[in-house]
C-alpha cells in the first residue's frame, strides 16, 4: 500500500507485518468484509477520532480513488466538529482541502445543506426522534447544550446510543462489528473491544 511506502526502507519488518495485518488479514477476514467505499469512510472517521492527521493525509487519496466522493469526505470532516470540537477538526479540514485542491477539485463544493439556519433545530430534533425515539422531540428543551446538540449534530454522545440509533436506521449488529473490525488497525485493540462491547449492549437493549 502507498500509505507505508516511505517506511519500507527504514522499517521493513514493521511494514511487512503492519501491511499484512491492516491491508490483508483485516480486509479479507471471512464474514467481515465491507464494500470499499464504506470501509474507507469508516477509516477516515476513525482517523479523525484518534487525531491521526499523518495517516489521514495518506488515507484520503486512497479513499477518493476507490469511490469516496469529495462531498462524502467533506461531510465526514464537517460532522466530526460537533463530536471532537473545532480545535481537533480544523487540521483535517486543511488536509482535506489540500488533497482535493491537488487533485483538481474546485472549492467550495456545491452546497449540500438540507436544512436552513431557521429550521435546523426543528429538523435536528426530528432526526433525533427518528433515530433514538420520540422522547427526543422534547430533549432539546432540557437546556442550552441539549438545544445545541439538536440543532447541530442530532446525536447523543454515548457510543451505545449511537450503536442503537444505527440499528434503528437498519444497520445490524454484524455490520457495526464489521466496521469496528476494519478500524482496529487505526485505533488499536482496546478501543475496538470497547466499541464491540457497546454494539453488543445496544443489540441487547
Amino acid at each position: 500500500m502507498n500509505m507505508m511506502k516511505n517506511y519500507r526502507e527504514t522499517d521493513p519488518e514493521f511494514v511487512e507485518r503492519v501491511e499484512h495485518f491492516a491491508f490483508d488479514e483485516v480486509v479479507n477476514e471471512p464474514g467481515q468484509q465491507l464494500d470499499e467505499v464504506t470501509r474507507h469512510m469508516a477509516i477516515l472517521a476513525t482517523l479523525l477520532g484518534c487525531q491521526g492527521t499523518d495517516v489521514f493525509r495518506r488515507e484520503l487519496p486512497q479513499a477518493l480513488d476507490v469511490g469516496v466522493t469529495p462531498v462524502m469526505a467533506k461531510e465526514i470532516v464537517y460532522q466530526a466538529v460537533d463530536y471532537l470540537g473545532m480545535g481537533r477538526v480544523l487540521p483535517f479540514l486543511d488536509i482535506t482541502n489540500e488533497v482535493l485542491t491537488a487533485r483538481g477539485v474546485a472549492l467550495p463544493l456545491e452546497g449540500q445543506a438540507t436544512t436552513t439556519m431557521e429550521d435546523r433545530l426543528e429538523n435536528g430534533a426530528q432526526a433525533q426522534a427518528d433515530i433514538f425515539g420520540t422522547q427526543m422531540l422534547e430533549a432539546w428543551k432540557a437546556g442550552h447544550i441539549n438545544r445545541w446538540l439538536a440543532a447541530n449534530c442530532c446525536c447523543e454522545p454515548q457510543l451505545t446510543s449511537h450503536a442503537k440509533g444505527n440499528m434503528n436506521l437498519g444497520n445490524d449488529k454484524d455490520f457495526l462489528i464489521w466496521v469496528t473490525s476494519q478500524c482496529l488497525p487505526y485505533i488499536g485493540s482496546p478501543r475496538s473491544l470497547n466499541a464491540v462491547t457497546c454494539v453488543n449492549k445496544a443489540a441487547e437493549g
